[in-house]
């Protein structure tokens, strides 16, 4: 019989019992990680129930960073090592998203709730959807009698901005009335919030439907218009009156500090200065330039670079004069992009998507988008196209537009995120992370050269346009922000270099100017996918598969930069041992 030596067995004993306290850590690795994100998720600071539109007031905020930074500090207790790969992204996106919660408070960012082309009364407008049962009647109309207090704890926020001198500017709000008039009406039932109460669903009973209208008449007439007025006294005789004149974050207390946050936010990266972006953007810039110089040449345009462009702002043959052809534009390029997904990606959405105009409401200063709707939600996705001032919305740039918020962009990405619901946790499934989410829907622009979308030279240019678009905003944000520009000088610079219409130019500058930093995720997450492509191409060789490498970009769903490039590398790594 075989006796093991002293030293064999000792050392097994070891091994076992080494392996035995290293799967219990890992299992207390996991168990804490699942339910710190469990806690995570099921905070609450009110009852959504009582406050249907949510809650605003700083107090609010301030609780919700005291919170964060207990989570986060007990994140930090927990070894990356005994995780998988899935828990480790959760890990990190949890701390980046509870990180930012911080800041929110701490930077004082919750101060701006509005925009040029955005702000709290706007969003409610995402309110007004088709009523489907009594349940969802009921609901609406708790959302409609929630508007007044809604309001005023956004009036408390948005005077201690006042007070602190860091309002929105001044020079953003050229037309602002407009966001607020439309809602105050004489009669209830021209107000565009009493619309799903137009058509109501056959399932209910008479006595429902007609308590409903009453409820409804009462609410657009006592919460709604009264409301909406209240927001324009306020606007008109309060807020607009005392906004900043200066435009760059930089020129506001603590204002370069705020900037470097979110430039380190917008970028999911410490790795970059304002200087550092500004170089790269004018780089990005010459080089795209010269491509489009290629394009003009090829079509045997004279003239100067500032010709062209004048030619395709003003030239009628690039543009239709109704909205309709606009979206049956936008519906055809869609399609034919449909056709060639199957060629790119081994995954695709179950959600399928609608082709619609931008909203009324949002159209004068939106330049296009996307509704993805919950992947619960019965509804589809929807792409966005504005109809508004049509001599501002050139064809050539519609295949660059629909790549980028329908499909492969915006649309694909975010549904494929939350279909991952059974492989990661909810607060993932939701999660918007615009150096990912923006950077892929540019870089899907690029795609669609490889897909055959763009059919002629000039929507080639388009593309190019749209990419220069992206990369002057390296330069204007920047500008902005840490070099002291004007409004006319980011005018200039994108009036020079683009062929945008002076239009979206405007609303445009108005954005980078409202939302510092936001700007700046789009070239660079595009930068950094593109990198990383080039990157597996060449490691790669022949053995490169597009399929694969898309698989690897969106497989994870959203996630920072540098998770990302981890996930391609070790792609690399691995398909280069199994060779």
């Amino acid at each position: 019989m075989w006796i093991p030596k002293p030293f064999t067995l000792i050392g097994g004993l070891i091994f076992l019992l080494t392996f035995s306290l290293n799967a219990q850590r890992s299992e207390g690795n996991e168990a804490v990680l699942e339910e710190i994100i469990d806690e995570v998720e099921n905070f609450k600071l009110y009852d959504r129930k009582d406050y249907p539109l949510g809650r605003y007031l700083p107090k609010v905020y301030e609780q919700d960073a005291e919170f964060a930074e207990e989570k986060l500090k007990e994140l930090e207790r927990i070894n990356l090592e005994t995780l998988s790969e899935t828990e480790r992204i959760s890990l990190e996106l949890l701390e980046f998203s509870l990180q930012n919660r911080i800041d929110l408070y701490n930077f004082g960012l919750y101060l701006n709730p509005i925009q040029a082309d955005q702000g709290f009364h706007l969003s409610l407008n995402y309110s007004i959807r088709p009523i489907r049962d009594f349940r969802g009647a009921k609901n609406y109309l708790k959302t409609l009698n929630d508007i007044p207090r809604f309001a005023e704890e956004h009036f408390v926020v948005l005077r201690e901005a006042l007070e602190k001198g860091v309002s929105q500017p001044k020079v953003i709000f050229d037309g602002y009335e407009s966001t607020y008039n439309q809602h105050i009406t004489e009669e209830y039932g021209n107000n565009p919030f009493y619309a799903p109460f137009k058509d109501l669903p056959s399932n209910l009973t008479s006595q429902q439907r007609d308590s409903i209208l009453k409820a409804a008449k009462e609410s657009i007439e006592k919460a709604v218009v009264p409301t909406f007025k209240k927001i324009k006294i306020f606007f008109e005789s309060e807020y607009l009156p005392k906004t900043r004149s200066s435009i760059g974050i930089s020129d506001t207390p603590g204002g370069k500090e705020v900037y470097q946050n979110r430039i380190d936010y917008y970028t999911t990266t410490n790795s970059y200065t304002a200087n550092d972006i500004h170089n790269i953007g004018l780089k990005e810039v010459a080089r795209i330039k010269s491509e489009m110089e290629k394009i003009i040449e090829s079509v045997g345009f004279k003239g100067a670079f500032s010709d062209f462009l004048e030619f395709l702002r003003t030239d009628p043959q690039f543009y239709v004069t109704e909205g309709e052809d606009l979206l049956k534009e936008a519906r055809n390029i869609a399609k034919q992009i449909d056709a060639q997904l199957p060629a790119y990606f081994s995954t695709l959405p179950r959600k399928p998507y609608g082709v619609k105009k931008v909203p009324d409401a949002l159209a004068p200063k939106y330049t296009g988008g996307r509704y993805s709707g919950s992947y619960s939600s019965t509804e589809p996705g929807y792409y966005l196209v504005n109809t508004y001032k049509l001599d501002s919305r050139p064809l050539y740039v519609l295949p660059s537009l629909t790549l980028h918020e329908a499909v492969p962009g915006h649309h694909l990405q975010m549904s494929l995120n939350q279909e991952l619901s059974d492989s990661i946790p909810g607060f993932r499934r939701n999660m918007y992370i615009s150096a990912f989410g923006e950077g892929w829907a540019l870089y899907t622009e690029f795609l669609g050269d490889e897909m055959g979308i763009y059919k002629t030279p000039y929507e080639k240019f388009g593309k190019l346009t749209y990419e220069m678009w992206r990369a002057t905003r390296l330069v204007v944000d920047t500008g902005i922000h840490a070099k002291g520009w004007t409004k006319q000088q980011v005018l200039d610079f994108m009036k020079n270099n683009t062929a945008l219409s002076l239009h979206e130019i405007n609303t445009e500058t108005d954005r980078y100017i409202a939302w510092p930093g936001q700007a700046l995720s789009y070239k660079m997450g595009e930068l950094k996918i593109r990198e990383l492509r080039r990157k597996a191409e060449n490691e790669l060789g022949a053995d490169f598969d597009i399929r694969e490498f898309h698989e690897v970009i969106l497989g994870q769903g959203t996630v920072t930069l540098p998770i990302l490039e981890g996930r391609v590398n070790r792609y690399i790594e691995s398909r280069n041992m199994a060779e």
